[in-house]
């Protein structure tokens, strides 16, 4: 194949990353080129594939949710970041843009396809929900393919190529994927996560609830829970009441060995967390933000609860005593979670790097366009 320069953009959440590390490690793999286009909360990266290799940050904010005022400033800050990458593009010619969604995806696929067809990169966005969020919808009529973590994909627009890849996980997640699942024969493993933004919830409501299981159930319980910062103390002080074994800390560094180890996770309903599950096979226990602009974390949830892969609570009846209830059944049934688990890894695509990289390859041009 022929070395190309291919530009990613990503940037936010670890969410929009992950993914984006996961095609850039197999796109370097291939002998390709690759620039990163980000957004000043991910700033430049000085480790990983990103480091060493051309980077730019550019401005730019997300306008959903916003007040006229915020909006406003927010919709100026895109376009500055437009114009920016517009002559970043036309300066290096990449043969490619790959955007993984949010608003750091805008600036540099809208000044790409600005630079007119003469002199415009192919143009693709991938989607890791099951809903295509509103920045890719704004951008897909514009693209020329569109990558998809789920089979079905709400608000696709007719006429544009779409590919079922999955969504690319870390290496490690990947290396997940066949392993099984082996039932508790005594300690059960429980993970609890839920990222920077929705964590609180979690810490309010799942000691109190694991504290009320029945003694028997409660005295195998091994728990690893991700908290703020601000609620460590406190969780860890429940948990000690309680007489729960539990490591509680903001980030979780072995998220590979975690997950190898939990009979049941506990957690948000973004792309690459489901993604991460199903790669795994393993059984969870869904809680979506409810703040999500088109509620694409309900849309993920309900696609694997539709699969026999994972049960979902909404966050408003997301109560200790619901918890307390749901849990004593499953946490009970060794059979019931195996079957879930076995279900959640029918559905990863633990090759979703490969796939990704396989389809941006299928549309490059034989003359080569490096950096």
């Amino acid at each position: 194949m022929t070395q190309h320069c291919i530009a990613i953009a990503a940037g936010g959440t670890g969410g929009h990353f992950f993914p984006a590390e996961a095609l850039a490690c197999e796109l370097v793999r291939r002998g390709h080129d690759i620039m990163l286009m980000t957004d000043q909360r991910a700033g430049g990266r000085n480790s990983g594939v990103f480091a060493g290799r051309q980077q730019f940050v550019l401005p730019g904010a997300g306008i959903a949710g916003r007040g006229l005022v915020r909006a406003s400033r927010a919709a100026l800050a895109l376009a500055r970041g437009t114009m920016q990458a517009r002559g970043i593009i036309g300066r290096i010619r990449p043969a490619a843009i790959i955007g993984f969604g949010g608003y750091p995806s805008v600036p540099p696929l809208l000044g790409g396809w600005l630079l007119g067809k003469s002199r415009r990169p192919l143009l693709f966005i991938h989607e890791g929900n099951a809903v295509l969020g509103k920045a890719n919808g704004f951008l897909a009529p514009r693209m020329d393919g569109i990558a998809t973590s789920f089979p079905t994909v709400a608000g696709v627009p007719a006429g544009v190529p779409t590919t079922l890849t999955g969504m690319p996980v870390r290496p490690d997640i990947a290396a997940l994927g066949g392993e099984g699942y082996e039932p508790s024969n005594g300690v059960l493993n429980l993970l609890v996560w839920g990222g920077s933004l929705g964590a609180r919830v979690f810490s309010d409501v799942v000691p109190e609830a694991l504290a009320a299981l029945p003694p028997a159930l409660r005295a195998r319980l091994q728990v690893t829970q991700q908290a703020r910062a601000e609620d460590v103390a406190r969780v860890q002080a429940a948990y000690k009441t309680a007489g729960i074994p539990a490591t509680i800390a903001p980030f979780l560094d072995d998220v590979p060995g975690l997950l190898r180890a939990a009979h049941l996770v506990i957690g948000r309903a973004g792309g690459s967390s489901v993604a991460e599950l199903a790669v795994a096979g393993r059984p969870a226990l869904l809680v979506p933000l409810p703040i999500a602009a088109r509620d694409e974390q309900g849309a993920n949830a309900q696609a694997l609860v539709d699969a026999g892969a994972a049960w979902m609570i909404r966050q408003p009846d997301f109560t200790a005593p619901a918890l307390t209830q749901r849990l004593t059944t499953l946490l009970a049934d060794r059979d019931l979670l195996a079957r879930t688990a076995q279900a959640a890894s029918r559905l990863g695509r633990p090759d979703a790097a490969r796939l990704l990289a396989d389809m941006i390859e299928a549309r490059l041009p034989d003359t080569p366009r490096t950096a």
